[in-house]
């Protein structure tokens, strides 16, 4: 059962006062680099809970007047099709979803800037698009030694040659579909041509993770490193912040690794540069705001298992390396967890071990476990769902909620028309049969009102699942797991 770790109303009211804070310190003009998932960031929330998923976009409506968006995109990221691989759609299909999702809360996106522009077709073709929507699209290019030739980065032919992208609100919240779209080059080019135009700006930057006053080995930031394992993040203590005013605290090693390089930065655009360390440039108010630290340490050591699971699974298809692993691995040993303190991994192996056969396992939000096992009508994930909604809606397990009539045409269509060997129904078969019974069938209508309840709840399966239910799972806020093994 979840119970609330994070008090999500005072993060709401303390971040956007911190923010408030940093713009008048720099004269009214801030540009806000935004790290992570801006309006669903669903991996504060498994490890926060209490942490609403778009608490950092509420956050920024209580700024509404003085914010506008500004949205980067790597073009070579257009180019290559890169995939937000938590929702499974391009970074171009992504920024106009962000666009989307902005304008529908009433904030002001003012434009998207096409990182490492170099004219690539598919960022022209994608600029057309942007523009026919009335958004503003400004180019930016690589700069040779970026960052670390501060003279020639801070130069006209640096950030000089990059387009000056026009803002006209306090708060200039820059953001992105993914890491590596230039955010922070954005940020600097910007102070940069705006200190040409006799305007005084400064950069802070927004990350929740790795939380800056919370203890350096503490889960969730060790969570946080299992989130990003591939990309070689690592925790560690702030020597600059340390050094400056005797205090500990936690950075990442790109922040910290870069700082050296931003402070010369800094210095060549402002004079002098405004920050002492990492730290002092971020405002995340997130470790302040936890109020059960017992609830996030066990929520957080929990995600470490998914990610593992997640991790190990993604090497049997060859979608990861074996090192990613062996990291995952050394941070469960550091959080002091492993695999089998997930509440659904026994369950489910005990029923496979039973039936021969894939099975799966569900925890619902009263703590109840209930397991599927393979039929020859039902995938055990299928399975697992219907005797899930049947529990929450205290429906009889030995009922039947889809009559053959319904069910069969799927099969006929599935094996005689489409092809398939295998008669068995995915989950999204199931929903919808059960959705078409529903019409007609008062108790699986009052089966289908509890899929909501589901969301949250934790899921292991005995194999490797299809794309087709891993998907279902997903849109239902699932969090699941699977054994690294396919089904024989």
């Amino acid at each position: 059962m979840v119970h609330i770790g994070f008090d999500n109303d005072k993060y709401l009211q303390m971040q956007s006062e911190h923010i408030r804070e940093r713009i008048s310190k720099f004269g009214g003009k801030l540009y806000l680099e935004f790290g992570g998932k801006l309006y669903d960031d669903n991996h504060a929330s498994r490890v926060l809970p209490g942490f609403q998923p778009d608490s950092k976009l509420r956050m920024l409506l209580q700024l509404k007047e003085q914010v506008e968006m500004v949205i980067a995109i790597n073009s070579d990221d257009i180019e290559k099709n890169k995939v937000r691989g938590d929702l499974g759609i391009t970074y171009d299909l992504d920024v106009i979803r962000l666009i989307g999702i902005f304008r529908d809360f009433g904030l002001y996106v003012s434009s998207v800037v096409l990182t490492r522009f170099k004219s690539q077709s598919t960022a022209i073709a994608f600029q057309s698009r942007l523009e026919g929507m009335g958004i503003r699209v400004y180019h930016h290019y690589s700069i040779d030694g970026y960052p670390a030739n501060t003279s020639f980065v801070v130069s006209e032919e640096g950030f000089g040659k990059n387009d000056y992208i026009e803002t006209s609100r306090e708060l200039v919240v820059v953001t992105a579909p993914g890491p590596g779209s230039g955010k922070l080059a954005t940020c600097l080019s910007q102070v940069y041509h705006e200190s040409r135009r006799g305007i005084k700006a400064g950069y802070a930057k927004f990350e929740t993770f790795p939380i800056w006053n919370v203890p350096l080995n503490h889960p969730v930031n060790l969570a946080y490193e299992a989130a990003t394992v591939d990309l070689n993040d690592v925790n560690m203590i702030d020597p600059f912040h340390l050094d400056a005013y005797g205090i500990t605290t936690v950075n990442y090693n790109r922040d910290v690794e870069a700082f050296p390089v931003l402070e010369a930065l800094f210095a060549k655009i402002m004079n002098e540069c405004p920050y002492k360390s990492p730290t002092d440039m971020g405002v995340n108010m997130v470790g302040n705001c936890i109020i059960d630290d017992e609830e996030v340490r066990f929520a957080s050591r929990q995600e470490i298992i998914r990610r593992y699971y997640i991790a190990a699974c993604d090497l049997k298809k060859g979608k990861c390396s074996e090192d990613e692993v062996r990291k995952l691995e050394l941070l469960m040993k550091k959080a002091g967890v492993s695999p089998d303190e997930r509440t659904t991994v026994a369950p489910a192996l005990e029923r496979e071990r039973l039936t021969g056969g894939p099975a799966a396992a569900m925890e619902l939000p009263d703590g109840t476990i209930v397991t599927g096992k393979t039929t020859d009508l039902l995938g055990a994930s299928s399975a697992l769902l219907l005797n899930a909604l049947k529990h929450l809606g205290n429906l009889s397990d030995e009922m039947h909620l889809m009559a053959p009539v319904i069910l069969d045409p799927i099969q006929h269509l599935k094996v005689d028309h489409l092809g398939n060997r295998n008669p068995r129904l995915h989950t999204d078969e199931t929903l919808i049969a059960l959705s078409i019974s529903a019409a007609t069938n008062p108790l699986a209508e009052m089966a289908m009102e509890q899929l909501s309840k589901l969301k949250g709840c934790e899921v292991h399966s005995s194999v490797i699942l299809s794309t087709v239910d891993e998907k279902v799972f997903k849109r239902l806020g699932v969090n699941l797991t699977c054994e690294p093994k396919y089904s024989v």
